[in-house]
């Protein structure tokens, strides 16, 4: 597990003075204890903001204005950790970077044992199917599809090595200098912490997908329904994304979750005229709602802080 700090007298014989020598060592332990204090890294005394949201359960977890990436308010926001398919951020930012999305995918036979092995969430994909690259990016952001993301970067690597070597490459070229990725999906793929980021990378990878139009287009979307085509079967995808339809002013981005990362949520809102962006990692290990509440409750004080 990748964890990196935040952004650290001589002996009297005399039977007087061996009493008064007792008296000054109460004195200089307490002058020892204060400078001892005083040496500690600000963060590691660091009390929580008090003028920051209240009841936010991410250990992990950053809000930031949109407009032009000024932290709000953060919580260990330097700390790496998995954040599950949240890496379909980067997933999606490879494939609508490379282009060619009117390209017609064959949907390979490998989800099946892919998906399976880690019980992973899909947007019901089946190997045979034809579908566009295009088609295939509803399918992975909105019902968050690791068969979508399998086909995709099998498709665009080729090959899935070679796709993630490209999500690496956009990650250096972004400078999200404490980010790795070894699987398209965020899945535990060969380990629980070997795709990895922090809160304040994910912030900067949220704000470059969002200044795509396409990402923006699909990542609002509450639902999407794919109708039958000639070489593939009809699908309706519903987002993963609570916020949706229930916060005013939202509009995206992405769920994730593994066992490691717990439930996680990178999301906006625009509220009169103000966009915020933010993320909440590891809010909960039971469900979703758990991220919403705690990125409501982080958007709720972003918008009303003045």
């Amino acid at each position: 597990m990748r964890v990196a700090g935040h952004l650290r007298r001589p002996a009297s014989v005399i039977a007087g003075l061996a009493a008064a020598v007792v008296l000054l060592v109460p004195a200089q332990a307490a002058l020892a204890a204060q400078a001892a204090q005083a040496a500690q890294p600000p963060q590691a005394a660091r009390a929580p903001q008090a003028s920051g949201p209240a009841g936010v359960l991410a250990p992990w977890a950053e809000l930031a204005n949109a407009a032009t990436g000024a932290q709000l308010w953060d919580r260990s926001a330097g700390i790496e950790r998995p954040m599950g398919s949240i890496a379909k951020v980067m997933t999606a930012y490879v494939v609508i970077e490379a282009g060619h999305l009117n390209r017609v995918i064959t949907v390979p036979k490998g989800i099946i044992a892919y998906d399976d092995r880690y019980g992973a969430s899909t947007a019901g994909l089946v190997p045979g199917e034809k579908l566009t690259a295009l088609q295939l990016l509803y399918a992975l952001l909105i019902p968050s599809g690791c068969d979508a993301a399998y086909t995709l970067a099998y498709a665009y690597g080729p090959g899935g090595a070679a796709f993630i070597a490209q999500m690496n490459a956009t990650a250096r070229k972004l400078g999200l200098t404490r980010t790795h990725f070894s699987d398209f999906s965020g899945l535990p793929d060969p380990g629980e912490y070997t795709t990895y980021s922090t809160a304040q990378d994910l912030i900067i990878l949220g704000l470059d997908a969002m200044r795509l139009p396409l990402f923006r287009r699909i990542v609002v979307l509450r639902s999407y329904h794919l109708a039958a085509g000639h070489g593939h079967l009809a699908h309706t995808w519903q987002t993963t994304n609570l916020l949706l339809g229930h916060y005013s002013g939202a509009v995206g981005i992405k769920t994730g979750y593994t066992r490691a990362a717990g439930y996680c949520l990178l999301f906006e809102a625009r509220r009169d005229g103000e966009t915020l962006i933010g993320v909440v990692l590891h809010s909960s290990t039971v469900s979703m709602a758990g991220a919403a509440s705690d990125a409501e409750k982080m958007l709720s004080w972003g918008f009303g802080r003045d």
